[in-house]
């Protein structure tokens, strides 16, 4: 064998070093290089799986009402804030509720408030035509007799309404489909009753009075018709 020359040796030597480098280098897989295909897949379905592990194992703890008061019903919330839980009126009112999805205690307090005034001045008016659609048939009987045996007697009555200081719900009942709910009205009203010649017979044109009335108010949840109408009537005081 004929001897290598220096320079053959040294292309040799340097082609070797190359071979060993680019070996050492695409041997050797550094942190940015992607995984084979079915190792990044086998990654991904153990992180599925332990996502569904976790997700399973988490439970909604309930409250100690056992509602989430978030999700509490408004209408319920409201007839908490008038009437305490456990209490009749709070149980009625949630029966009527039931009966009436559309009942609201507050609504229903305003129509009251409404309902009163123009109630008081029809009656003292003598206006039966507009007595008649808020007064239920019994009721409206007895304010008829007693504007009838007025008129017959000629006597007037001046009345003028101040103002409601103050109405509260009291009671509520389910009465089979005829849902019942009362209220005290605590109101100022000036009144005076006068005969035929117009002479003072009761009452004062100037005195203010004070007036506390007990009146519950009643309707068909069974049926269309919304309107409450007058069912019962008391004084107090």
């Amino acid at each position: 064998m004929e001897s290598l020359d220096i320079n053959t040796i040294i292309v040799i030597v340097v082609a070797i070093a190359v071979l060993l480098k680019l070996r050492s280098v695409l041997g050797q897989r550094t942190g940015h290089q992607e995984p084979p295909d079915y190792l990044r897949e086998k990654k991904e379905r153990a992180a599925r799986r332990d996502e569904s592990a976790s997700n399973d194992n988490v439970v909604k703890l309930p409250t100690r009402t056992g509602v989430d008061v978030e999700d509490k019903d408004p209408r319920l919330a409201e007839i908490d804030d008038i009437a305490k839980p456990r209490t009749k009126l709070n149980k009625g009112l949630k029966a009527v509720l039931s009966n009436d999805p559309s009942f609201s205690p507050r609504e229903f307090l305003g129509g009251a408030d409404m309902a009163y005034e123009m109630i008081v001045d029809a009656f003292a008016s003598g206006d039966k035509a507009t007595l008649r659609n808020l007064l239920s048939g019994e009721v409206y009987e007895g304010f008829g007799s007693v504007i009838d045996d007025r008129n017959s007697r000629g006597e007037t009555v001046r009345s003028k309404f101040v103002g409601i200081d103050s109405s509260e719900i009291t009671a509520a009942e389910m009465k089979d489909s005829e849902a019942h709910v009362t209220v005290r009205f605590k109101s100022q009203i000036v009144s005076s009753t006068h005969d035929k010649d117009g002479s003072l017979i009761e009452g004062d044109e100037k005195d203010i009075v004070r007036v506390t009335d007990i009146w519950t108010f009643a309707r068909d949840t069974g049926s269309s018709d919304p309107n409450w109408k007058l069912v019962a009537t008391e004084a107090e005081g």
